[in-house]
């Protein structure tokens, strides 16, 4: 398909599901209709590096490049909204409506309207995706750095699900673990609930817990002390498999021990232990002994 019929079908496929939106795809540019906060992250996937299309389908790809940006807004407790999205096309790559729709249902899904992007020829199916959330005020939003020492630290979902479908799928297998490692579910609801119930940091699970509890807790200044054995995991996984899986999108947050009851009425939480001063991730066994060597994905 030429250019230009492609971006007229690619545009036909979408749908305006905001009432922010005064101007989208086909125009120059969006305009949106702002709230007071914009709450904005980019995230790309790349054939080779973050899926393969003969173990994807083009539907998977948009699904979860979409997926993937959305979990930033749901780690940070904002509203979703807009999307933006740029295709870089591999010749003789013939699923671009394909990826489009598998996007437009999750964007179905959540509520969000893509608004924009573009469509160029390269050398790798690469798909980049910009999404915008929303607030009200900046109490409504959560970042990485807000942990202190006394906070209990919580997990929501299972882990290491992920990571274990994606070795079942090189194996030709399919099931459940399979279908969450190709279509993973942005938390955006539990995130929202958990930051109205006062959590006081939080990051979504996207590099692995040994990493991404790292990333908290270098944020906050902090130690974070975590039991394995209380780590949820998949079917199948041990705690130190879960531990350092990749591609969960579950939300890990920090809250004040007396908000407990709160963060376990806004999502299905496990609690991991506890903040203390300090700094790092400690990892701690059965018998309360430290665990070296866990660490999840990294380019």
């Amino acid at each position: 398909m030429r250019e230009l019929d492609l971006i007229g079908a690619i545009q036909a496929a979408l749908t305006d599901r905001g009432d922010r939106t005064v101007r989208w795809s086909g125009d120059d540019a969006a305009v949106v209709r702002a709230r007071p906060l914009a709450v904005t992250s980019i995230d790309t996937v790349v054939d080779g590096v973050h899926f393969r299309l003969d173990t994807h389908d083009a539907a998977d790809v948009g699904w979860k490049a979409l997926a993937t940006a959305l979990s930033d807004l749901a780690a940070m407790g904002a509203a979703a909204g807009e999307a933006y999205v740029a295709l870089v096309l591999p010749e003789g790559f013939e699923g671009a409506l394909e990826l489009v729709g598998g996007m437009e249902e999750l964007a179905a899904a959540t509520g969000v309207t893509i608004a924009g992007g573009d469509v160029v020829r390269g050398p790798a199916l690469t798909v980049a995706v910009t999404v915008v959330g929303w607030a009200d005020s900046e109490d409504e939003l959560v970042g990485r750095d807000g942990a202190a020492p006394g906070d209990v630290v919580g997990v929501t979902g299972d882990l290491g699900g992920s990571e274990a479908g994606r070795l079942a799928l090189e194996r030709g297998e399919r099931g459940p673990l399979v279908e969450r490692h190709l279509r993973p579910a942005p938390r955006l609801e539990e995130a929202r609930a958990l930051a109205a119930a006062g959590t006081s940091a939080m990051i979504d699970v996207s590099d692995g817990l040994a990493t991404d509890a790292r990333h908290l807790a270098d944020a906050s200044g902090v130690q974070l002390r975590l039991s394995l054995d209380a780590v949820p995991c998949a079917p199948g996984v041990s705690p130190e498999q879960a531990a350092v899986g990749g591609d969960d999108y579950e939300l890990l947050f920090a809250i004040a021990p007396d908000r407990r009851a709160d963060a376990e009425a806004a999502a299905p939480v496990s609690w991991l232990g506890e903040v203390r001063a300090g700094g790092g991730l400690v990892l701690l066994d059965a018998g309360g002994r430290a665990v070296e060597g866990l660490a999840g994905f990294e380019h």
